[in-house]
C-alpha cells in the first residue's frame, strides 16, 4: 500500500491566527482515508505548515498503518527542502544555521525528523493554488481552521 499525505498551514497575519491541515488518500484507489485539521490563536505560517505534517505522520503512526511508501505533498518549500537539505546541516551544527544562530522551530524540526525517519517517506513539493484538488482540499481547511481562532 501507498499512501498519498497532502498538507498545509497558514496564517491570518504572520504571526497571527493560524490553522493546518492533511488529506491522506490510497495512492491506488484514490480514496481518502481521513483528513483533518487543527490550529492556533498565535502562531506562524511555518509552524502550521510543520504541524500539518506532523499530525498527518502522527495518524499514520497512530492507526498502525504499516505503508510500502509515503508520498508527502506540500506547497511549503519551507518544509521540503527543510527536511530533504537543511536538516543535515542543522544537525550537524548542533540545530545552528550556517550563520551561527539557533534553528526557528528547531522543536518541531526534531520531532519531524523522528517521526519521518521511522517511516517511508518521500517528500514532494507541489505549486500551491495551482488547482491541484488535495493541495486546494487542504487550504480549504486551513482557511476554516484559521477562521475558528480568529474570534
Amino acid at each position: 500500500m501507498t499512501i498519498d499525505i497532502y498538507t498545509d498551514g497558514g496564517c491570518s497575519g504572520n504571526p497571527g491566527p493560524g490553522g493546518w491541515a492533511y488529506v491522506i488518500t490510497d495512492n491506488v484507489t484514490r480514496q481518502i482515508i481521513t483528513e483533518s485539521s487543527g490550529g492556533e490563536k498565535l502562531t506562524t505560517n511555518n509552524k502550521m505548515e510543520l504541524s500539518a505534517v506532523i499530525f498527518a505522520l502522527d495518524y499514520i503512526k497512530d492507526r498502525s498503518l504499516k505503508p510500502e511508501k509515503i508520498c508527502v505533498f506540500t506547497d511549503s518549500q519551507y518544509v521540503q527542502k527543510g527536511i530533504t537539505e537543511w536538516i543535515h546541516r542543522w544537525k550537524k551544527n548542533g540545530w545552528k544555521t550556517a550563520a551561527k544562530k539557533p534553528v526557528v522551530n528547531a522543536d518541531l524540526w526534531r520531532t519531524l525528523d523522528e517521526k519521518a525517519k521511522a517511516l517511508p517517506v518521500i517528500w514532494n513539493w507541489v505549486k500551491g493554488h495551482a488547482g491541484v484538488p488535495l493541495n486546494e482540499r487542504c487550504d480549504e481547511l486551513t482557511q476554516i481552521a484559521i477562521d475558528k481562532y480568529r474570534k
